[in-house]
């Protein structure tokens, strides 16, 4: 005889599946869907009849078990046993409706919840309530805010494109820090309800949410030194050492021929003197403030990075807007020459870096060669200072 190895359903098994929709989202969004989803049946697995001649009694106490419940609508079903007669059986549990899935799991409380948020968008952007019924479980955990998310959201729909910060939105409930830690939901529910000319569609992400739609978004700041004293901007009453934003960066156009960035501060602050030479303290991969500086376009750039795999991808990146960048520094000889200066890199850079030079794209490889998840590194600030003057020596004995 065959033994059965998978368990006779209980009541609590019925509950798990239950609960599965629940979580999926389907029973809360069955009230806006249409969806047929109700009545619900969930077969209920039983013995065998072999089970039920070797151990009645065991089956008579699962029988019990689903007798004496009365939070699940049951189908039963007849059966008779030459031995034991007729009887009926449990064959599935039939939930008709979804407040009555509601009362067997108990989460009356949400479901009242998630109708009073439909009623809202109902009565004042039913719109919207496509977005309720897709994201159910997530709308649920937004309910605290949820008044205020519809309002900044109409607010957004009544001045679109407004060119104001994030700051300026004058509508109840609504601050800066709301809509920057719900933006992401935000941005779905504009998408909902705006004109298509009042979205940006080429900002994507959530980055990129003020520029989407037509905010004032944090203008950017570029630190600048001076390599020269005669280069620099009023010395005397400004220093050499200047942040900018990236408006009045575009507009200074300075008498200088060589322009470095790093991005390390320290290396920034200590970089040696150059004749018509600047350095900029580098921000990652954030360059979009350099791009519309157009007298960048006719200065020789020196680009200083880590010699690792985001070094080189930040490189990369900087050529799309300014492909006549040179790497400082960033050499195969120089990363082979400092293996005892070498950490690791932890999450290395694998995809492609078509802007690379020949010999950039050697160093490249002599990182990726490593196996393993991590790739060592060579951090800027580890060279030798003597290293950084002789390099610069060469650069400006070079016509």
């Amino acid at each position: 005889m065959k033994s059965e190895t998978t368990p006779w359903h209980t009541p609590a098994d019925i509950k798990a599946k239950l609960l599965r929709h629940w979580q999926r989202g389907r029973i809360l969004a069955s009230s806006l869907t249409g969806e047929p989803l109700f009545p619900l049946r969930i077969p209920i697995k039983g013995p065998t009849s072999a089970r039920i001649s070797a151990d009645f009694g065991a089956v008579g106490d699962w029988i019990a078990t689903w007798r004496g419940q009365n939070h699940i609508p049951i189908e039963w079903r007849k059966f008779s046993h030459r031995l034991f007669g007729d009887n009926h059986m449990p064959s599935a549990a039939v939930i008709p409706d979804a407040p009555s899935a509601v009362k067997i799991l108990g989460t009356r409380r949400d479901w009242e919840i998630y109708q009073e948020m439909t009623n809202h968008c109902r009565a004042s952007s039913p719109q919207l309530l496509e977005w309720l019924a897709k994201r159910p479980i997530t709308a649920l955990e937004l309910a605290a805010d949820w008044q205020a998310i519809l309002a900044a959201v109409a607010w957004i729909h009544a001045h679109p494109r407004s060119g104001l910060f994030l700051r300026q939105i004058d509508a109840p409930g609504v601050h800066t820090k709301l809509v920057e830690k719900y933006r992401g939901v935000i941005a779905e529910l504009l998408d909902l309800t705006l004109p298509p000319d009042a979205i940006d569609a080429t900002a994507r992400g959530t980055s990129a949410f003020a520029r989407r739609y037509g905010f004032r978004g944090k203008p950017g700041r570029i630190r600048i030194r001076f390599l020269d004293a005669a280069c620099a901007i009023a010395p005397e009453r400004l220093g050499h050492d200047l942040t900018l934003d990236a408006a009045a960066f575009a507009t200074l156009d300075p008498p200088v021929s060589h322009v470095f960035i790093t991005e390390n501060e320290i290396n920034f602050l200590a970089f040696p003197d150059c004749p018509r030479g600047l350095v900029i303290f580098g921000s990652g991969y954030g360059w979009s403030a350099l791009v519309a500086a157009t007298w960048l376009r006719n200065r020789t750039i020196h680009y200083w990075g880590d010699i690792d795999t985001h070094g080189f991808a930040i490189l990369d990146q900087l050529r799309a807007s300014l492909p006549h960048v040179r790497s400082m520094l960033m050499t195969r000889d120089i990363l082979l020459a400092h293996r005892h200066l070498w950490t690791t890199e932890p999450n290395p850079v694998r995809h492609e870096l078509p802007r690379l030079t020949p010999e950039e794209t050697s160093a490249l490889q002599a990182l990726r060669a490593q196996t393993g998840e991590s790739a060592p590194r060579l951090e800027q600030e580890r060279l030798p200072f003597s290293i950084i003057l002789s390099h610069l020596q060469d650069i400006t004995a070079t016509p």
